[in-house]
């Protein structure tokens, strides 16, 4: 095992690399009950969800551990799983068995791109100022999710939107354990968020907002059946050939794509793996991506991805994909939780939305804002995500505005052609909703 995971190599020991997939695990947790929470809106079932989370998240990070060899821990996406829900499903009126259609035909382009070497072209052809603008606008959606959900902010009839009220208990318990998180993590501590969680559930419980457990059997539980949502992705798979659903899967393949390359790289550097600005196995790294997207469709999920909280791991000494294998571990464990899904309600997941939006903004600050040309796309970009409620919307908007402005800037030669047919795409894409 050693050997095989180049301890000596990477100077790190089966201590240290225990102790930075539980840190990871930890780190993230938080998924296990946020992704339930936002897919049951679907109308999915949440213990079924709960299940799939687990299972997707362990077998995706065992191919990344195993394969790629990496420290990298991955589970369905934050911002994904929104689009999922609250854009296609309550947005569009697609029925979820057909949106895991879509991820599950996300996936299996992604594996296509990855092992044809397709992927580079298509990176690259993507300007990083709007891979940027996309980031940082799913992150303004996901925390305006958390706002509304929590009841902070509310629809106002004069204004459209609006405070919510601050004096209720709920929206109170929300407030504090924003606060608690942002607390924690500004203390530099790497699993603030579901440490977080954890106390605004037992402050819910003193004030009676929150269930309290009667007994372990609240706690830990036998696994829920996945049966619900297993398989469904086949079903539907002939309604995916649409318009709709173009534009539904080339946003799941895109945010999928680039959020995995960003976060492998990010990962990758902090623990020196990078070498002459390349990152060694990233076919295979972006293979088990890919391959979990596969996994998490068919059990019952939206689009699995690599997270960045793998740095809480790398930060403890993390260097290769043992790191994984040891988080993959203890999501299997986490099955036998499901009780605490009665618990972690939605005053206390709504924080970790919040949260994860504001550290997602953090890629504004990496978009040219002084090149108009760039500033108009980018702009519209991260602004429509969160008014139209729909990440897809944002991308079509900023992608059609951003060949315009170049080309009557004289910067034509720098548009790749697939920025064309992503146009034309998205143009097709306003016709139908009209």
């Amino acid at each position: 095992m050693k050997e095989y995971f180049q301890f000596e190599k990477l100077g790190t020991s089966y201590k240290t690399e225990f102790t930075a997939g539980l840190t990871t695990f930890l780190a993230m947790a938080y998924i296990l009950f946020v992704n339930p929470s936002v897919l049951s809106d679907a109308g999915m079932d949440q213990g079924a969800v709960f299940v799939a989370t687990a299972v997707a998240a362990a077998v995706g990070t065992l191919f990344m551990g195993l394969i790629a060899k990496y420290p990298v821990v991955l589970a369905p996406g934050m911002g994904l799983n929104a689009f999922f829900a609250y854009t296609v499903v309550l947005g569009y009126g697609i029925p979820w068995e057909t949106a895991l259609s879509g991820v599950l035909a996300s996936g299996l382009i992604f594996i296509v791109l990855t092992l044809t070497g397709l992927r580079e072209m298509i990176i690259n052809a993507i300007p990083s100022n709007l891979k940027m603008a996309v980031g940082a606008g799913i992150g303004l959606f996901i925390a305006f999710i958390g706002l509304t959900n929590s009841g902070i902010v509310v629809a106002n009839e004069a204004t459209f939107v609006g405070i919510g009220d601050i004096t209720s208990p709920t929206v109170l318990l929300t407030i504090f354990g924003l606060v608690i998180s942002v607390i924690l993590l500004t203390k530099g501590i790497r699993a603030g968020i579901f440490y977080g969680m954890i106390i605004t559930a037992i402050v819910g419980m003193i004030f009676g907002l929150v269930p309290i457990p009667k007994g372990i059997g609240d706690i830990v539980g036998a696994v829920p059946s996945i049966a619900p949502t297993f398989g469904q992705a086949f079903t539907h798979f002939g309604d995916i050939f649409t318009i709709e659903m173009l534009v539904v899967i080339l946003t799941f393949l895109f945010v999928d794509f680039f959020d995995t390359a960003g976060t492998l790289m990010a990962v990758a550097s902090q623990a020196g793996l990078v070498k002459d600005n390349k990152l060694p196995r990233a076919g295979k790294a972006l293979f088990a991506d890919s391959a979990a997207t596969v996994v998490g469709s068919v059990v019952g999920t939206s689009t699995t991805t690599s997270f960045v909280e793998s740095t809480a791991g790398v930060g403890v000494g993390g260097r290769t994909g043992f790191t994984a294998v040891v988080a993959a571990g203890f999501f299997v464990l986490a099955l036998f939780f499901s009780p605490l899904l009665g618990i972690i309600t939605t005053e206390v997941t709504a924080p970790a939305l919040i949260i994860v939006g504001v550290m997602m903004a953090n890629q504004l600050k990496q978009v040219e804002w002084d090149k108009f040309e760039i500033a108009v796309p980018a702009f519209f970009v991260v602004l429509m995500m969160p008014l139209t409620y729909s990440i897809a919307t944002g991308i079509a908007v900023g992608f059609i505005f951003y060949p315009i402005t170049m080309i009557v800037k004289g910067r034509a030669k720098e548009i790749h052609p697939i920025m064309y047919i992503l146009f034309v795409i998205f143009v097709l894409y306003f016709v139908f909703l009209s």
